[in-house]
């Protein structure tokens, strides 16, 4: 039994520690050092520059005869990403509610796994599929890949806590906005219903108005003509004004708190990390 401890002990050791450094290198809160890590700065630049290829293949004079080239430049970004996800499932092991098979099926189920996840089937996919539409959507969902930015911002991560912790207020919020297009709809329903059937003459025909009328974005498709109509799109409008304020100050205060909190629970780093793979001296 000692033999084989002697023998593979080189290989047995090795392993844990090459998923701790990659654990360490793929998830920020792990990075020990400061900004994001080597390998997380190249998965940036990846992922920008694949983001905009994919917009750009959108545009039928950037594209066109250009097929080869593009396609080379999706299978690199593609073969880069399914690394990606492969060294992330493999070091998920390393936190304690991701470990063994059921620990990886339930990270790979996370929403950051599944739009990695997505991000790999719409980069492959666009050069088997046929149909323009399918195309068409591969492209969309390709284009998602800036959303997984999100995931090496600070800043991103304090305001999904702030979300998170203001999520009642917030949703207060939304119902108000209900009940304030609904009243408004039905109030201008009334009043300008005869005047302009065919905008508001009903209420679900009136609700387009006073969506628009209260996020202020006021198209001009659809107004009143009525006195009593322009009052009651007076009310509505400054009643938009303080629809708009309301979720803005909420999150600013929840932001704010975030970011306080993440500083307080800061501690300095170790100074004898390793500043290559920013991983702590072993006890």
């Amino acid at each position: 039994m000692a033999d084989v401890i002697q023998r593979s002990d080189g290989t047995a050791a090795a392993s844990p520690r090459l998923r701790r450094i990659v654990h360490r290198q793929f998830d920020p809160s792990a990075w020990a050092g400061k900004g994001l890590s080597p390998a997380n700065r190249f998965l940036v630049a990846a992922i920008i520059a694949a983001t905009i290829l994919a917009i750009l293949r959108t545009e039928p004079l950037l594209a066109d005869g250009r097929d080869a080239l593009l396609n080379g430049l999706d299978m690199l970004f593609g073969t880069i990403f399914v690394t990606e996800y492969a060294l992330r499932l493999w070091a998920a092991g390393e936190a304690p509610r991701f470990a063994g098979l059921r620990g990886r099926l339930r990270y790979a189920f996370t929403p950051g796994a599944l739009i990695d996840a997505a991000v790999v089937i719409a980069t492959f996919a666009p050069m088997i599929a046929s149909g323009l539409v399918s195309l068409r959507l591969l492209r969309v969902v390709a284009i998602l890949r800036f959303a997984r930015l999100g995931r090496f911002s600070t800043a991103v991560r304090h305001l999904t806590r702030a979300v998170s912790d203001r999520r009642d207020e917030l949703l207060l919020t939304v119902l108000l906005g209900f009940a304030l297009i609904i009243g408004g709809a039905t109030a201008m329903w009334l009043a300008e219903g005869d005047a302009q059937p065919d905008k508001f003459g009903s209420i679900p025909r009136a609700m387009w108005w006073a969506a628009v009328t209260l996020t202020t974005i006021g198209y001009g498709d659809v107004f009143p003509v009525t006195i009593l109509g322009k009052f009651i799109a007076v009310i509505v409008a400054i009643a938009g004004i303080g629809l708009i304020a309301m979720p803005a100050g909420i999150l600013a205060a929840a932001f704010s708190d975030a970011i306080q909190r993440s500083r307080n629970a800061e501690r300095p780093c170790d100074t004898a990390s390793d500043p290559r793979d920013g991983s702590q001296p072993d006890a």
